[in-house]
């Protein structure tokens, strides 16, 4: 599973899920469960209309609270009715017949929204479990399994510009535009990557999906922050992780049958129309939503800063597949565009752990990285080396999908809010088990069902950890910084992405696995059509030692002296 991953993008306005698969299943637990009464304000919310308020004196940082939390008020400091107050009565008010205090995300004022969104998010999720199954046969049919970990982490260094820009289009103009920008972007990317007759077209076209992806799930966050009042958000967050359960199910098998009986190209060919039904279920709601909060122009330095890091990580990417002397100029220039522009973008003492909000972003991209460069190369590793079919090696993912939703409504009870650190720590070694565990599968005699029991415990641990770590970046971020600091959780989500995925890719090609081959679907001939076992183990054991090393980070969660 990786996205457009709303597991892992929770948005550059809010909380990556965001692809390909990524992600995102956002914060909080599965839909339908009581919002969290100490969840702060959504970070895409704009400031209040300066037609209707005058300038509010600065909030109490979060800091000088005794709870470290946000202060929920009906009104400004100067007694004006904030944004959120007037949108609850508006919005509420729609339902003569419900008291506005219980009213509920399917209410009529808000039911047609949160079905298109759980839609698309469905569809989504769907697209991304999909391409994890059907991956190693396309990248065997296009002679390019030395470039496998390009086909997803194109889609991550993509979708990071995506995601900056989306961020200031929604606060300067509104989502709608960057909503059905993002979907075309999307639904063109599947297009090129079906039709791709080489494997660098279909990068290229898993890039554009890269871009759709992150246009889209940055305006869909900003839609819960403008539609919805702040009551009901958390609600709404928590279906983002409940959307993936059914698709996690049945995408495996779709895709799987698809490939085996039509051919791998219509798996990515037969989506894009699919998007096209919840976005106009969406659309009447998405027109009465407010333009933008600032009449500024974009942020023209951000946005560079971002396409500076993407193409600089896309550099290094190249030079470190392409293990050659000549590799080193496009190594070098790729890292001085990198680290400079990274080191602005996000808060400062992040690549050190300083405590607070910088280890909860580094801890983010830990996270995200780790599981999916391992989860990417798993279903090779079953095809490959244990002779399953892509279906089989699909469906070995299920149980992942299924305890991240069951870890993100975990954590989000309130009666284990004063212990969230903690499980974000124990999330993170179960991650780190999990992947040593789907290791010994290379192991003669060890049966190949123990990557899916290994994937039911690392799919907790990062539905734990990703919405854990959602929830502390907004408790630890003033109401003014929200934004930047969700757009930085987001930016840490897609450089982990890249960057371990980049290494994954690296030891797999360092130990021989770029000529690995997919071999029929008979499980003798397929188990012998490869021996690559060190290539693979080579990769999960990399990723369980930066599990490992993420779970040291959540010991600096909590602000204090460094």
């Amino acid at each position: 599973m990786t996205d457009l991953d709303p597991r892992s993008v929770d948005a550059g306005a809010a909380p990556t899920p965001a692809g390909g698969a990524g992600a995102v299943r956002a914060a909080g637990g599965i839909s339908g469960t009581a919002p969290d009464a100490s969840a702060p304000p959504s970070p895409s919310r704009p400031a209040p209309d300066t037609a209707t308020a005058t300038e509010a004196p600065p909030r109490e940082a979060p800091d000088d609270r005794p709870d470290g939390g946000v202060a929920d008020t009906a009104g400004d400091a100067t007694g004006h009715e904030t944004q959120d107050s007037a949108r609850d009565r508006a919005r509420d008010g729609a339902d003569a017949e419900i008291p506005a205090s219980e009213a509920t995300v399917f209410s009529r004022a808000y039911r047609a929204l949160t079905l298109g969104i759980i839609s698309v998010v469905s569809l989504i999720a769907f697209e991304a479990s999909a391409v994890t199954t059907v991956m190693p046969v396309a990248a065997d049919r296009l002679d390019g399994v030395g470039l496998y970990a390009f086909a997803f982490s194109g889609y991550f260094t993509a979708s990071l510009f995506a995601m900056t820009l989306s961020g200031e289009w929604c606060d300067r103009r509104g989502p709608l535009a960057p909503l059905f920008a993002g979907v075309a972007a999307f639904g063109a990317g599947l297009v090129v990557a079906g039709s791709a007759t080489q494997m660098w077209m279909f990068i290229v076209g898993r890039g554009v999906q890269g871009i759709g992806g992150g246009l889209v799930i940055v305006s869909l966050y900003v839609v819960v922050g403008r539609a919805f009042p702040q009551r009901l958000q958390p609600a709404v967050l928590a279906s983002f992780s409940a959307a993936w359960v059914l698709p996690v199910i049945v995408g495996p098998v779709v895709a799987g049958t698809i490939a085996d009986h039509v051919g791998w190209r219509w798996v990515f060919l037969g989506m894009p129309v699919l998007v096209l039904l919840p976005l106009m279920v969406m659309l009447p709601a998405l027109r009465t939503l407010p333009p933008g909060g600032h009449s500024t122009a974009m942020d023209r330095r951000r946005i560079l800063l971002a396409l500076a890091v993407a193409a600089g990580a896309g550099l290094l990417q190249f030079a470190v597949q392409d293990l050659r002397w000549l590799s080193l100029l496009p190594g070098v220039a790729g890292a001085a565009l990198l680290v400079p522009c990274v080191l602005r973008l996000l808060p400062a003492g992040t690549f050190r752990a300083a405590r607070g909000l910088p280890s909860v972003v580094l801890l983010r991209g830990l996270a995200a990285g780790t599981f999916l460069g391992a989860e990417s190369f798993v279903p090779l590793m079953l095809v490959t080396e244990r002779g399953l079919s892509p279906t089989m090696a699909g469906l070995s993912l299920t149980g992942g999908g299924l305890t991240w939703a069951l870890g993100s409504y975990a954590q989000s009870r309130p009666r284990l809010h004063a212990h969230r650190e903690r499980l974000m720590g124990l999330g993170m070694l179960m991650i780190a088990v999990s992947i040593a565990l789907a290791a010994t599968a290379l192991i003669d005699g060890v049966p190949a069902w123990i990557v899916a029991a290994s994937w039911v415990i690392g799919g907790f641990g990062m539905g734990v950890t990703i919405s854990g770590g959602s929830v502390l970046l907004l408790k630890l971020s003033r109401p003014e910084d929200a934004g930047s600091n969700a757009a930085s959780l987001q930016v840490s989500d897609a450089l982990g992405n890249i960057s371990l995925l980049g290494a994954s890719g690296v030891l797999f090609v360092a130990f021989g696995g770029g000529s690995a081959t997919v071999g029929t679907h008979d499980a003798a001939d397929a188990a012998g059509s490869s021996d690559h076992p060190a290539a693979f183990a080579a990769v999960l054991l990399g990723m369980a030692a930066m599990a490992l090393v993420g779970a040291f980070v959540t010991t600096r969660l909590r602000p204090g002296k460094a």
